[in-house]
Parts: structure tokens; sequence; C-alpha cells
């Protein structure tokens, strides 16, 4: 049976939850992240630009960990692969997915929603999932309660997570870090308002190293 490969290193706790429309707007955005204290991104399948995106921060800013989300299918695995993602995430997970990761070693984040998903994950020798959509599935109260019988596994909530509720996040022992996309508003992106996002993101740094 292949086992997961790891993640690669990264410090921030925060992970940027990213759609693309212009390729051409991901290396400034990713610079101004990593100005800001981050170090990962999360660069979605969601656009027909997200691929061409995940390749030039790849290529153009070594020091930040891109990884492709929304991977839903097993013929996208290749594609992260080759654009050059370092890992990836999926807001849930199939026998034809996880099979791909595997074999192709790539790096994963599955998603799970609930306990069952989540020991099913576990089995295939995950012990870090994406939590998704968190907000609508409890929070914090259903991540609390998953830690009781799951005490192994961490989780990385995404789907409601902010600023404001951040904090209640990380604060569980579960939890091993939150996405969201409040780092990269599509306002200040569409206005190459790059200084407003390094300031989110420095923000979001600042707030992480008060909870510890």
């Amino acid at each position: 049976m292949n086992t997961p490969a790891s993640l690669p290193p990264f410090q921030s706790r925060v992970v940027p939850v990213v759609v693309v429309t212009d390729p051409a707007q991901a290396v400034p955005m990713a610079e101004a992240l990593l100005a800001g204290g981050v170090d990962v991104i999360e660069i979605t399948l969601r656009s027909a630009a997200g691929l061409a995106a995940i390749e030039a921060v790849a290529k153009a800013v070594p020091a930040m960990q891109v990884g492709a989300g929304t991977v839903t299918r097993a013929s996208e695995v290749a594609q992260v692969l080759n654009a050059g993602a370092r890992f990836a995430l999926s807001p849930g997970s199939t026998p034809a997915l996880i099979d791909a990761v595997l074999q192709a070693r790539l790096p994963f984040i599955p998603g799970v929603g609930s306990p069952s998903e989540a020991m099913a994950m576990r089995d295939a020798g995950f012990t870090l999932m994406k939590c998704f959509p968190a907000a609508q599935l409890g929070g914090v109260e259903v991540l609390k309660a998953w830690g009781g019988p799951l005490p192994d596994l961490r989780f990385c909530p995404t789907g409601g997570v902010s600023l404001a509720n951040m904090a209640q996040f990380l604060a569980l022992p579960n939890v091993a870090m939150v996405g969201g996309s409040w780092l990269t508003p599509a306002a200040a992106v569409a206005a190459g308002d790059w200084a407003h996002i390094t300031r989110l993101a420095r923000e979001a740094t600042e707030a992480v190293r008060a909870i510890a």
C-alpha cells in the first residue's frame, strides 16, 4: 500500500485560498503574501487560469509553497504536478482521486465532512485533512467534537473562516492551520493593490503569533 507523501515545509498557519482569473496576477499576489509573512498559497482550479497561475508562482517565487486547490478528479493530479504544485487539496475525496495522488506521490490534504470520511482517509494513511465547508458543518464546535473520538487527526478548516474567528479554530489542538479567501479580496486583486494584500497577510500573521 502506498503511503501519502509529506507536505512541503511552510511556517504560516493561514493558507490563502485564491481564485486567479488572470495568470499575470499570480506572481505579484504571491510576493505580496510572502512580504506579509504568509509562505503558502492554495491556487484553486476553479478558473481556467489556475494551472497557469500555479506554474507562474512555482517558477518565479520559489520561497512560496504553492498548492493546487479544488483538485477533484484523478486526471487533474498529473496536471497540477506538471504545473509545479508542491501539494494539493480537495473539498472531498474519492477512491480514484486518492489512488492517483498516492501513485503520483503528490502531497495531499483530502477534504472530509464527517467522522466516517475522516476515518476512511485515516485508513488511507492521511492524518491531516481539510474540513469543508467548516462553518456550515458546525464550525469550531464540530471540530471540537471530532477531537474526542479522533484525537490522532489534524484538520485545516476552510469555508467561513475569517480573521474574526480564526483564533477560535487555531486554539483547538486538532487544528493545524486554517484556509480562507479574505487575504486576497477580489477588489484588491483586480486593482493590483498588492500593498493591501500584504497588510492583510501581516495582520493574519500577527494574529497567529498572538494565539501562541
